[in-house]
């Protein structure tokens, strides 16, 4: 019966993919009303906790957004990569790893997409360099930061298991680790692909009056004023100082947290009052941050997780005796093939934090060890693999130069490499730094 249930699963997951974003989720809950009506299973307990975090983490970064803070951030890295043209396949990627890092999400890349193909095409660079990278650097920042829903996965599944794990103990692997495979694929992105007065194809296009006139957008500049940069900057110096507490309070928690209370629920309400006081700060219209874009994706996301890790945990929860004999003797003694698992996982899921509530309750289950779980992290993003995740479609859409692409093949499209290298480079590294300090 375990592989019926996960043909199952993985029909829902298929089926999820075809329609995207929230459907994952909604598909999700019926396959838990199909196990619990059909097959006769008690439903699992959907991840509570993760849930409460994400939605007090985007609460905090949409009202960020709705005062202008983030739209700030953007103007900041884009003042850098205009001062630097020639060092864009770096600091593109680097700018948009470290605006994941500090507001949680990866869906923040979207306004430096097309100051990173402007600034590379005007400098004579192919853009695909920098461009690929980048929305994969936007994503391997997510595990790196501290108000990620990923980090919230793997402090609420440690406190489930009785494990003292803390934020800072999974930030000393992550930030380093996905720094240096993101400067390793960035490197290797340096020479990938023809220069564009070599490309036999670009130039065959440039011959093309119109197309020649579309590659650059005559609007591109700096970034804009903001309506209001004085609510902006008071929005993101709050957002910042409330990102540093909630780091000191982990670093510190059991002098500065009240008995009995974990760390996972500290960041529910701090991120909440991180919200509340750029609200009072600013006086910004909540209507304002119910309809900003990193509201409306982190309630995808919070959908996406409840229905999906749900029906996972109900599979799993079934089937647990079954699967940890089936697996506990390859895992004990190869206890790193585990990152394989998560791996192929994410191929399918497009969501780290998905991906992580689903796998890490299992790689409890089996016993291995919470240094090699912390160290393989990072291998919970692959879903570049398939290049249909919004910032990748972003990506290709805002090259007019048409390097960016998908593939004759599907899967011989420009991020497959650099994401592989980068990922590969960042679970290798956590894994021996996280055996090494752990």
């Amino acid at each position: 019966m375990f592989y019926i249930h996960m043909l199952l699963l993985l029909a829902v997951i298929f089926v999820g993919i075809r329609h995207g974003g929230i459907a994952f989720g909604l598909l999700g809950g019926l396959g838990v009303s199909v196990l619990a009506f059909v097959f006769g299973i008690a439903p699992g307990t959907p991840p509570v906790s993760v849930m409460l975090i994400i939605l007090a983490v985007v609460a905090a970064s949409a009202t960020l957004e709705a005062t202008g803070g983030l739209k700030l951030l953007v103007k900041f890295a884009e003042k850098l990569l205009r001062k630097h043209p020639e060092h864009i396949v770096f600091l593109g990627p680097l700018c948009t790893y470290s605006l994941t890092v500090l507001v949680g999400t990866g869906h923040s890349v979207y306004p430096l997409l097309p100051v990173i193909y402007d600034v590379s095409y005007k400098k004579g660079i192919r853009p695909e360099r920098p461009l690929a990278i980048a929305t994969v650097a936007s994503q391997m920042g997510i595990t790196a930061s501290p108000i990620a829903a990923a980090a919230a996965v793997v402090l609420a599944t440690a406190v489930d298991n009785n494990l003292d794990i803390s934020l800072v103990d999974v930030l000393m692997v992550t930030i380093p680790s996905t720094l240096m495979g993101l400067l390793v694929a960035c490197t290797w992105s340096l020479t990938r692909g023809k220069d564009l007065d070599k490309d036999e194809e670009f130039q065959a296009r440039l011959t093309d009056p119109e197309f020649r006139e579309s590659l650059i957008d005559p609007q591109a500049e700096e970034a804009q004023s903001l309506a209001s940069e004085s609510t902006a900057k008071k929005g993101l110096i709050v957002f910042l100082l409330g990102i540093f507490a909630v780091i000191m309070i982990a670093m510190f928690s059991k002098q500065l947290l009240p008995a009995g209370v974990n760390m996972s629920v500290a960041i529910q309400f701090m991120m909440l009052s991180v919200g509340g006081v750029i609200l009072l700060a600013t006086h910004v219209s909540p209507k304002k941050i119910v309809t900003s874009n990193v509201f409306t994706a982190g309630m995808t996301a919070v959908i996406i997780i409840f229905g999906i890790a749900w029906m996972s945990d109900t599979i799993i929860g079934h089937h647990k005796a079954y699967l940890v004999s089936a697996v506990s003797d390859i895992v004990s003694v190869h206890p790193w093939t585990f990152a394989i698992a998560m791996f192929v996982v994410s191929v399918f899921l497009k969501s780290q934090a998905a991906v992580l509530t689903i796998m890490l309750p299992l790689g409890f289950s089996l016993g291995i060890p919470a240094p090699v779980l912390i160290g393989v992290l990072p291998a919970c993003y692959a879903y570049f693999f398939f290049p249909f995740y919004p910032s990748d479609l972003a990506a290709i859409s805002f090259d007019r130069t048409g390097t960016t692409h998908i593939g004759k093949y599907v899967l011989n499209h420009s991020f497959i490499v650099p994401g592989f290298i980068g990922v590969v480079t960042a679970t290798i590294l956590g894994y021996f730094i996280s055996m090494a300090i752990n």
